[in-house]
């Protein structure tokens, strides 16, 4: 009988590393965020009863120039597509909100692609490179994401501005590579648009 018990801890204990393995990724996989922390430092003033927010054309502060080696094998940085309005996506292929808005985000980047848009993902967290590729693979996505398992880019980010905790977030840049818009947390096709056509009927400065 006690030779039958003693895997049992083993068992119990497999159990609770698992549960909190979920718990973790849940945690880092915040599907609201924190909207209105730093916004005074940055500009971005939260649209009422929403995840977004967005910045006035004279206070918006200057994205960073994040670049690094990208899941199909090239290598991009968000200078590449100054003159530009650029959707930054933050996501990580363990999220399942990334995974909930992922054809929403195709759907506009096909919209707007002959509108000077341009989309371009930072895949964090992601240890393996293969699972990343396999959800892009599975979700159509068709524009270029950095590999960042480290979180390294978004740390260039200005304090206020991206909650490195709150996957996905959406930023949106504008043609003289300002901060000009933000989603955080999962975002719809519509909810995406109403802050980018602002952006993108701005006139080129």
């Amino acid at each position: 009988m006690s030779a039958m018990t003693r895997p049992r801890p083993r068992v119990a204990a497999a159990a609770v590393a698992t549960a909190a393995a979920a718990a973790l990724a849940l945690t880092g996989c915040s599907s609201s965020g924190s909207a209105g922390s730093g916004e005074g430092q940055v500009g971005f003033v939260t649209v009422k009863g929403t995840n977004l927010a967005k910045v006035d054309a004279g206070k918006r502060g200057d994205a960073p120039d994040i670049s690094g080696d990208t899941l199909d094998g090239g290598q991009t940085k968000l200078s590449d597509y100054r003159g530009k309005v650029v959707v930054l996506n933050i996501w990580g292929s363990w999220c399942g909100p990334c995974r909930a808005e992922a054809k929403s985000l195709q759907a506009v980047a096909d919209k707007y692609k002959d509108q000077g848009v341009q989309f371009l993902g930072v895949n964090t967290r992601d240890t393996e490179k293969g699972n990343a590729v396999r959800f892009e693979q599975e979700q159509g996505i068709t524009y270029p994401s950095i590999f960042d398992p480290a979180g390294t880019q978004l740390l260039k980010f200005p304090k206020g501005s991206l909650n490195s905790q709150s996957i996905p977030t959406t930023l949106i840049v504008d043609r003289d590579g300002k901060l000009a818009a933000r989603a955080v947390g999962g975002t719809t096709q519509d909810a995406l648009e109403s802050i980018l056509q602002p952006v993108v009927a701005e006139q080129k400065q």
